[in-house]
């Protein structure tokens, strides 16, 4: 966010950045925001995931999987459903992050989340925890087809043209593809969403990207890539382990799948 966000005159790159938050907030300014993003995900990323699985096993039969491009669609779906479901506390998180990039006069200072959610809708209406919805929920539609429908087709890949079987290797493998690829597409977007959130003054998306493009060049559309990676990466590789280890033991709980103590 701070990267996305920043000034020309302010740090250039992720490490001078780091070191800038630490300076000017400490250790506890890295975590701005903190309480935002936990509830983005009990909200976005729940909303996501449940509704891509439910669809997914929808199109399952004992004899056939769904294609990828009905993959694609059904990450969509969820992926627009979770960026409405979880846009309140996308606001929020930008917002606090932004936070201590502003003058003392113009800062919020949200003490948490529900403190944030609560003044938001005081002073600014309820209108404004739905503000970027709509570029959020088109990077959520992104972000939900090249993750989860990536992983999905990278594993598929993976295990019909090389030996590895549907285990650890092959689900670290596929998520680690998935989360690059995930971070790629959604950058522009994320850009925009970012930018549209920590504005003080709505302005229409159109006149945004003129604004953005004459003073940044196409450069703008990648900014932050690597921080923006360094967080995805790693959360879409734990995401699919425990996800793939969580379906595993439901199934053997429900006599699906293999014994929990076989191989996986």
């Amino acid at each position: 966010v701070r990267l996305q966000t920043r000034t020309p005159d302010g740090p250039r790159g992720m490490l001078s950045t780091f070191i800038h938050i630490f300076k000017s907030g400490g250790p506890l300014g890295l975590y701005s925001g903190l309480s935002a993003s936990l509830l983005r995900q009990l909200t976005y990323s729940t909303t996501r995931f449940g509704v891509y699985e439910e669809l997914k096993s929808t199109f399952t039969t004992p004899t056939t999987t769904p294609s990828f491009p009905l993959l694609i669609a059904l990450a969509s779906t969820s992926g627009f459903l979770g960026g409405i479901a979880g846009n309140p506390a996308d606001v929020l998180n930008v917002r606090m992050q932004h936070d201590a990039a502003l003058p003392f006069s113009q800062r919020r200072n949200y003490a948490h989340a529900l403190d944030g959610l609560v003044r938001m809708t005081r002073e600014e209406g309820w209108r404004s925890l739905f503000r970027g919805v709509a570029p959020n929920s088109m990077r959520a539609v992104l972000m939900t087809a090249s993750q989860l429908a990536s992983y999905d087709g990278f594993k598929t890949l993976i295990l019909s043209h090389t030996p590895l079987s549907d285990n650890l290797t092959t689900h670290f493998s596929a998520s680690f593809l998935a989360g690059f690829v995930a971070t790629t597409i959604c950058s522009p977007v994320d850009v925009i969403k970012t930018r549209v959130m920590s504005a003080k003054e709505r302005e229409g998306l159109g006149r945004l990207l003129g604004r953005i493009y004459r003073v940044e060049g196409v450069g703008w559309m990648f900014r932050g890539w690597v921080p923006s990676f360094v967080r995805l990466g790693p959360h879409t590789v734990v995401t699919f382990l425990f996800l793939e280890q969580h379906k595993r033991v439901w199934r053997m709980l429900h006599g699906e799948g293999e014994r929990l103590g076989e191989k996986v």
